[in-house]
């Protein structure tokens, strides 16, 4: 195959560039290749990689970067800019051809979308292969994948991986002077441990200004909410990264135990400006918007996509107008913001701020998240007396907003306050979705698709719900509404009217008695918090860690007769049950944490295949050989579900026989299984 490289020499300039684009001053191809040794994906053809290099240059006083925390703090060059680079990969069609550009938000420098949606991530976050294209899903339609740098806090990985590091603008005091804060980092260990790490998940912190800070405090407690008590600071010490360049370690006589959260907070200076990464995905849009590239034409649509953290990322940018360019126009023309929970409206742009940190049940519940205002249409919060909505500062100059689909999974409901999208902050009643939105929550599935084959950490199998296919049919849907066509489907989710949104209160009265496991006590219910004055007007927490107040109302999918949960967007998999799926799990007693449920698992119990074994069992729910006398039944009711999926826009017609097939396999294993065997490994046909 034909290797076509150019390093430096080969600079495209912001050409005519008005305020729209003035961000990006230069894109520089640092490598152009065929993507999969040039095979053809159907009628689109074959594709080609392009790795580049985006420089930006960021005008502290336009009204459109004046939400991004510290940016009037970092170094200017002699124009009075802030400027900054980013390494950007995109996979398009070879040949020149009208695409929509997807830009994929990475999650902590990861590649997500290929993963998720053609079911294969690349290896080394590098796709390059084939095999790194999965079925070829998102080629086959055509679309133009966009990635970059945005974010500083990612852990080294092994050698050949090529994560996608921001290098974020320094904030600096007066005359130069460092800034200096308060960190706090929260860690546990599921097992005995001498040391730990005490950064965030897959993560960098900031680390001690003072080596082996004498200062610094590491204090333990049972419960997110109990009295923190120190530890004596001449039992535990910090140790170097190992790593170098990754997250720093502690080490504590006598070892750090399961069932403890312990907390370690010191003084650390040099704090990044965190967001001027979301403005360069802003602005890196609005370029390729606004440019031909490389013999291609501007795109006919620019969407933006993210999984979870990266969803709330979208989330942040929506809140506080980083959807908007200097020039007033929207740098997307749709997001889709998949398993974001409450929506990540408070993380990512602070001083500090440490963008992998995000609430669950058990951890991370002084770290901002998620805060009001909630809802896409306005809503008020009956704490502070406010009325706002998501979308208050999202709009561009001519009024218009992005089409924005907000899809969670069951287990964001129990673990990530999920139904504050769709209800006020109390959680009493529901609040409709504006025009431009909607939500959609797919139920019994969890954060991500479950292919554990044991229990360990939990007391149950993951949940085996494939939440991937819908979101297929949902992308190309938001492509078709962000160009002016069928609106994507009407939102489904669960709601507070019709019963299907309940408190955990009614979800254990309603779960079926007699089965081996009993629902949580408790979900997560994110207090509000308060880090000072500050905060609110410069985003500077002034008090680490915060004051904790009310916490916001939420709620949970109501379960059916079989503890299936009802509402919103029900698959083939609840449609035609072949057991319980349900968004929480329960954290097996040795991790130390018995009452906290799984941060993003799941749980599937499978029916007794014959009534002589559901009655042997102790088992309410009616078996499988009394639900589907044959597998042909069972096969002829599972087609019509997916007919009816299809029908409502939540299934492809190209995924059917995938839908079909995976059921079709699960029932077959499941009849094949002993029930005695505790193992999950047959869940997956593995």
């Amino acid at each position: 195959m034909r290797l076509w490289r150019a390093v430096a020499a080969v600079a495209i300039l912001a050409v005519g560039a008005g305020r729209a684009s003035a961000a990006v001053e230069r894109v520089e191809v640092v490598e152009r290749t065929p993507f999969a040794a040039g095979t053809s994906f159907g009628a689109v053809g074959a594709f080609e990689k392009i790795r580049g290099v985006a420089w930006f240059a960021l005008d502290p006083d336009a009204p459109a970067n004046l939400p991004i925390v510290d940016l009037k703090l970092a170094p200017r060059d002699a124009r009075g800019r802030v400027v900054f680079r980013s390494e950007f990969l995109m996979l398009r069609p070879a040949r020149a051809q009208p695409s929509t550009l997807i830009y994929d938000v990475n999650n902590r420098g990861g590649i997500g979308i290929l993963g998720q949606v053609n079911g294969r991530s690349p290896a080394n976050n590098d796709p390059t292969t084939l095999a790194d294209a999965g079925d070829g899903f998102l080629m086959r339609h055509g679309f133009t994948l966009l990635f970059s740098a945005w974010t500083w806090d990612v852990a080294p990985q092994a050698p050949g991986a090529r994560p996608l590091v921001f290098a974020p603008p320094v904030a600096m005091g007066p005359d130069g002077a460092p800034l200096t804060g308060m960190i706090e980092n929260e860690f546990t260990v599921s097992a005995p441990a001498a040391v730990a790490t005490y950064a965030g998940m897959r993560g960098l912190t900031y680390e001690p200004m003072t080596p082996d800070d004498p200062a610094a405090v590491l204090t333990e407690r049972a419960r997110p909410d109990d009295v923190r008590r120190p530890v004596d600071r001449r039992r535990w010490r910090f140790l170097a990264a190992e790593p170098a360049g990754g997250p720093g370690r502690v080490t504590l006589d006598g070892g750090f135990r399961p069932g403890v959260i312990y907390e370690l907070t010191y003084a650390a200076k040099d704090p990044y400006v965190t967001a001027a990464g979301l403005a360069g995905i802003r602005d890196l849009l609005a370029y390729f918007r606004d440019h031909p590239f490389e013999g291609a034409p501007v795109p006919q649509r620019t969407l933006i996509f993210g999984i979870s953290q990266s969803g709330r990322l979208i989330g942040r940018m929506l809140h506080d107008g980083l959807d908007v360019d200097e020039g007033g126009k929207l740098a997307f023309d749709g997001a889709f913001l998949q398993v974001p929970g409450a929506g990540g409206s408070a993380g990512f742009n602070s001083r500090f701020v440490q963008p992998t940190r995000h609430p669950s049940m058990l951890e991370e519940h002084d770290f901002p998240s998620d805060a009001f205002p909630f809802t896409t249409a306005p809503s008020r919060d009956p704490v502070s007396g406010r009325t706002a909505s998501y979308l208050d500062h999202a709009a561009d100059a001519q009024g218009r907003l992005p089409k924005l689909i907000f899809a969670n999974t069951s287990t964001e409901f129990w673990n990530r306050d999920a139904s504050l999208l769709g209800t006020t902050p109390d959680g009493a009643a529901d609040v409709a979705p504006a025009a431009n939105a909607r939500l959609y929550a797919f139920m019994g599935a969890q954060h991500y698709v479950g292919r554990s084959p044991v229990r360990a950490p939990y007391v149950n199998c993951v949940s085996t719900t494939d939440h991937y296919l819908p979101v297929r049919a949902l992308i190309l849907a938001l492509d078709r509404w962000a160009g002016g066509g069928a609106a994507a489907p009407e939102s489904a989710y669960p709601r507070v009217a019709d019963g299907t949104l309940v408190g955990v209160g009614a979800y254990q009265a309603g779960f079926p008695k007699g089965l081996a496991v009993a629902p949580p006590a408790q979900a997560l219910a994110e207090p509000r918090l308060d880090f000072g004055p500050g905060f609110a007007t410069r985003g500077v927490a002034e008090r680490v860690p915060p004051a904790h107040g009310p916490s916001y109302g939420t709620r949970v999918p109501a379960p059916d007769a079989d503890g299936n949960d009802r509402g919103g967007v029900r698959m083939v998999e609840l449609q035609v049950p072949l057991g319980t799926h349900t968004g929480w799990n329960e954290r097996a007693p040795e991790t130390g944490f018995p009452w906290a449920t799984a941060r993003f698992d799941g749980s599937f119990l499978p029916f007794a295949r014959t009534e002589a074994e559901r009655k042997a069992l102790g088992d309410p729910r009616p078996s499988l050989k009394a639900r589907y006398p044959t597998r042909a039944d069972y096969e002829a009711k599972i087609r019509a579900a997916a007919a009816a999926q299809v029908a409502a826009g939540f299934l492809l017609p190209e995924d059917v026989d995938r839908a079909v097939r995976e059921n079709l396999g699960l029932y077959d294993r499941i009849q094949a299984h002993d029930p005695k065997d505790r193992g999950c490994r047959y869940l997956f046909g593995e």
